[in-house]
């Protein structure tokens, strides 16, 4: 006689409870030290688009924690990072946050040692050189740097291997038909949020908030104002499994076809799109700890974060579109931007609510809903990232 067929259950929820992280991780200094340590110095981190730094000679500065990182284009059009810290006594070299540089060598402020763009020093004004001197000794510190599809990474981990692009999160969607290194921006939003910067990331990994939240965004996408991501995320997905409607099976609501203040697309679409990704409304990629995009049938959002402390985290959000919708007379843009940073702006503020809550002297952990389960996901991340740091530390100092 046959076997009878094992039904699967495809609920996500989780099953039993669980506790969330501690709350001193979200403002104790030596835990912050700790993110910095063991996830924000050792892990790919996008910080600009390609497009921002197109000349040679171009620059920018960026703080991650307490490192502040240089990523400029030499003479040869080469990309190159390093950290912002003379070797002589560790001056910073760069004092502005961007520009161009007016020579082809980079010459430190304060005792005026210079270096070529590609980082090698070439002169030192001293008048004598000790005997055992040699300027091959003192480049400057280079920093990993990866290019994926027109956005830069950098890796701070001296010994830092593979790329960008291999290190995306495995549940994230497929950008291969989005025209991401061709696109634009439209428009861009820098922000700093009082709050831990895992609390952004808890936040945009759960949709609990959205029905009180994000009334808009509710009301575009309809299982979000049922608190839900996808269908499966409902204990009794089963009984509306033939139900196609986007309450149940997500997607814009109907008649919508785009992230904006009335749904409608309002210049170029993207033509390279399937039926299935037009369908879906929001198409999301995420790369740990520092962004995400999210691609709709128009435009492209994304969203950097870089920790400044405990407590504070700078968020800059992108809008990206085709250029000719940049120059079209009959492209509402704003009718796009002002959507997506109400939802931004939104986020942010129950965020900083969330952070100050957490000083309570009684409150040493919380508790997920089963619909928190890629919130736990990421408690997970972040748990295994201290333990391979750990592990990475205690073999260092047995090697030695």
């Amino acid at each position: 006689m046959q076997a009878e067929t094992e039904v699967i259950d495809p609920y996500n929820g989780l099953r039993t409870t669980q506790t969330t992280l501690p709350s001193r991780a979200y403002w104790d200094e030596a835990e912050y030290h700790r993110d910095l340590e063991t996830i924000w110095y050792r892990n790919w981190l996008m910080l600009c688009r390609e497009a921002d730094i197109a000349q040679p000679h171009a620059f920018r500065v960026f703080t991650v924690g307490t490192q502040e990182i240089l990523v400029l284009r030499d003479e040869s059009g080469t990309l190159r990072a390093f950290h912002n810290t003379c070797r002589h006594r560790g001056s910073q070299l760069c004092r502005e946050s961007e520009g161009r540089l007016k020579a082809r060598l980079l010459t430190c402020p304060y005792h005026a040692w210079s270096y070529s763009l590609s980082g090698e020093l070439v002169r030192v004004p001293s008048r004598t050189l000790p005997p055992d001197f040699d300027k091959a000794d003192y480049p400057l510190y280079r920093v990993a740097l990866s290019v994926w599809r027109g956005f830069v990474f950098v890796n701070l981990d001296e010994e830092a291997t593979g790329s960008a692009a291999q290190s995306f999160d495995p549940g994230s969607g497929d950008l291969a038909n989005w025209p991401l290194e061709e696109l634009a921006t439209g428009h861009v939003l820098r922000k700093v949020m009082n709050c831990n910067w895992k609390i952004f990331w808890e936040n945009f990994n759960e949709c609990l908030h959205c029905p009180g939240v994000h009334k808009h965004l509710s009301h575009l996408v309809p299982i979000y104002g049922r608190g839900l991501m996808a269908r499966h995320d409902d204990s009794e997905w089963a009984l509306h499994a033939d139900n196609d409607a986007p309450e149940y099976a997500g997607g814009l609501r109907a008649g919508a076809e785009t992230w904006s203040e009335d749904g409608r697309v309002h210049g170029p679409v993207f033509e390279t799109l399937s039926e299935a990704e037009r369908a879906a409304g929001q198409t999301y990629a995420m790369h740990l700890p520092s962004m995400f995009i999210v691609g709709h049938v128009d435009y492209v959002r994304t969203v950097r974060l870089l920790p400044l402390g405990s407590e504070q985290t700078e968020l800059t959000a992108e809008w990206l579109f085709p250029a000719k919708a940049l120059t079209s007379d009959g492209a509402d843009l704003e009718n796009i931007i002002s959507f997506g940073t109400r939802v931004l702006e939104e986020d942010a503020a129950v965020c900083e609510l969330n952070q100050k809550g957490l000083h309570s002297r009684r409150h040493s952990t919380g508790v997920l809903m089963p619909e928190e389960y890629e919130l736990y996901r990421f408690h997970e991340w972040v748990r295994g990232q201290h333990t391979a740091h750990a592990v990475t530390s205690i073999s260092a100092d047995n090697a030695r």
